[in-house]
């Protein structure tokens, strides 16, 4: 069946519409919208939809999870590196809540979703029926917005406008549950693409006056910091942060999930900013005499104690966001825009300058953090394996152009220091929830965006286990996403803490784990365990050159902590190196 998409000059013509039923009307909404992949898993609501879903298999792919946390994460990990949004299926009152974490998860790491959950017949909201909850008033406080359809003559509309929602401005997650009478229901259907909701500005016109302000500042720096987030990525605008970089001269520091959005390997690339970000960049942002913040929020891991945050400096903020600006950290300049736009017009009205004197001093102050750091892991951990070391030659192997996952806790703050992120969309993490589990599945869902590129995903042993059922959603569709597990037999961050503010009582931190390798064998997935440092080398490349899916177990020293940390309620200029 094709399915008539109107543009908005065609709307006022008369076309005609095509009789089918609710169900029917969702699936050539989604085909409508270029939709070729689903995350999803059937239920009795949401059975209707699936029936559908069976004529169209061989255009709209679905990607059986084993959970349905599983298949938010993975439609995460699909629309972070491919830059389309995620769409999800699941039934009502369990399947819907346990997309709720997701939903979170997407909201505040600014991840395009479109959520579809089925819900009990219209008659029988408010009953308490069969698998009923109140999926929209649980869901709104994490979702960009959310809406029940009763009707099957607004599921083309209201799919229409969770679309447009989703993708524009500032991205975010969107849930449309839809009951099961308007799934069955006939309708006229007649597709129209949503291009503006009332009420409704995802984006402004980029005041040129701020701009001008702006780049007046950074003109005259002697010592200016860029700050950049992931606000780059979702604007698409990498080309034009590098041109304004090298154009400027001025060193570029990374959020956590900004990294990849400018070159690792570039010069004028200096480090991550936060709590476990690296020295320099955290120390320098209150040396600094101009810091320009584009498309990153100022989160409390970024900023530490906000009283004792860059008061030195001029702050440029420029944001899509509004509600981000002067939210935290107190603009000199806020610039409202998309970063692309606004990086453009600073590119004019900047000078070409160069800050090397600068720019050098950042390098010295990394180099000496390397070997401070080098120094006393050899010392306390000569012999083991350390997660440093796993990360730092997985780099090397994949020219840092590997799509890297990861979940949380230390090995994700390692990847973050040690793997040089070069391509842009290439680090899919968890950054403002924190969800364990989440890199499993969301690696599932990069290698399904991205099949042609190698995905990696870095897991803890504690993170690996919430998760740990999405092997059989690799095994099921030969999905070739490669998994690292760094096995310290703790919960490593909890650990950490544990040791430096609780006096090492280590209050249920230590986690026991199943043969890891045995338990890939038991999904036909091949893996390997590694104890020693002379046997990592050959097993990374088993594991790169492998074509299918691979499992690399690494047992890791227990007690190893990550460096640098800025303590709680510490100053960034008071981030420890041990």
């Amino acid at each position: 069946m094709e399915t008539t998409i109107l543009s908005k000059k065609d709307q006022n013509k008369s076309v005609q519409k095509q009789k089918m039923n609710g169900s029917e009307a969702v699936i050539q909404s989604l085909k409508a919208e270029g939709v070729t992949t689903v995350f999803g898993y059937p239920g009795g609501a949401i059975m209707p939809v699936y029936d559908a879903l069976f004529h169209h298999a061989q255009e709209v792919k679905h990607i059986l999870t084993r959970h349905e946390q599983g298949a938010i994460h993975a439609a995460q990990g699909f629309a972070r590196t491919s830059g389309k949004t995620g769409v999800v299926f699941a039934t009502s009152g369990p399947g819907a809540t346990n997309l709720i974490t997701g939903l979170a998860d997407a909201l505040i790491d600014s991840t395009p979703l479109v959520c579809i959950t089925g819900q009990v017949a219209s008659h029988l909201l408010g009953t308490d029926a069969f698998q009923e909850t109140d999926v929209m008033g649980i869901s709104m406080p994490v979702t960009k917005w959310n809406c029940q359809v009763t009707k099957a003559e607004d599921i083309a509309p209201i799919l229409a406008k969770a679309f447009y929602i989703a993708g524009s401005g500032r991205p975010g997650p969107v849930l449309v549950d839809i009951t099961k009478d308007a799934q069955f229901e006939s309708v006229d259907f007649l597709y129209r693409k949503c291009s503006a909701v009332r009420s409704y500005q995802p984006e402004v016109k980029l005041n040129l006056e701020q701009v001008q302000t702006a780049a007046a500042v950074l003109n005259k720096a002697k010592k200016p910091l860029m700050i950049i987030g992931q606000g780059i990525m979702l604007a698409n605008a990498e080309e034009e942060l590098l041109t304004f970089a090298e154009k400027t001269g001025i060193p570029v520091a990374s959020t956590l999930l900004g990294l990849g959005a400018f070159p690792g390997h570039h010069p004028l690339f200096v480090g991550m900013v936060g709590m476990h970000g690296n020295y320099a960049p955290n120390v320098k942002t209150n040396e600094c005499d101009v810091l320009l913040a584009v498309g990153m929020r100022f989160d409390d891991r970024v900023t530490g104690d906000v009283s004792r945050y860059a008061k030195q400096a001029k702050v440029i903020h420029i944001d899509i966001d509004a509600a981000e600006i002067n939210k935290i950290i107190k603009a000199d300049i806020g610039v409202l825009a998309n970063a692309k736009d606004a990086l453009t017009v600073l590119t004019e009205l900047a000078e070409q300058q160069s800050h090397q004197n600068w720019l050098d001093e950042f390098h010295h102050a990394k180099q000496n953090e390397l070997d401070v750091l080098s120094e006393n892991r050899k010392k306390e951990f000569s012999d083991e394996l350390r997660m440093d070391l796993v990360i730092d030659l997985l780099s090397g192997k994949t020219n840092g152009n590997a799509v890297i996952v990861t979940d949380v806790g230390q090995h994700q703050m390692m990847a973050a220091q040690f793997y040089q992120y070069n391509q842009t969309k290439s680090n899919v993490t968890s950054g403002g929830l924190g969800t364990m589990g989440f890199a499993l599945p969301a690696a599932i869902g990069a290698k399904m965006a991205n099949p042609e590129k190698q995905v990696v995903a870095i897991i803890g042993d504690g993170g690996f286990q919430m998760t740990l059922q999405e092997l059989g959603t690799i095994m099921q569709n030969s999905t070739g996403v490669k998994i690292i597990i760094l096995n310290n037999g703790y919960l490593g961050m909890v650990r950490q803490w544990q040791q430096m503010f609780f006096e090492k009582r280590y209050s249920f931190t230590d986690i026991q784990s199943p043969d890891f390798v045995a338990l890939a064998a038991s999904y036909n997935i091949r893996g390997e365990k590694v104890e020693k440092q002379e046997d990592l080398n050959d097993a990374l490349d088993r594991l790169l050159n492998t074509e299918n899916a691979f499992l690399l177990e690494v047992k890791v020293a227990r007690e190893d902590n990550v460096f640098p940390m800025v303590p709680t309620g510490a100053s960034v200029a008071e981030i420890r190196l041990q």
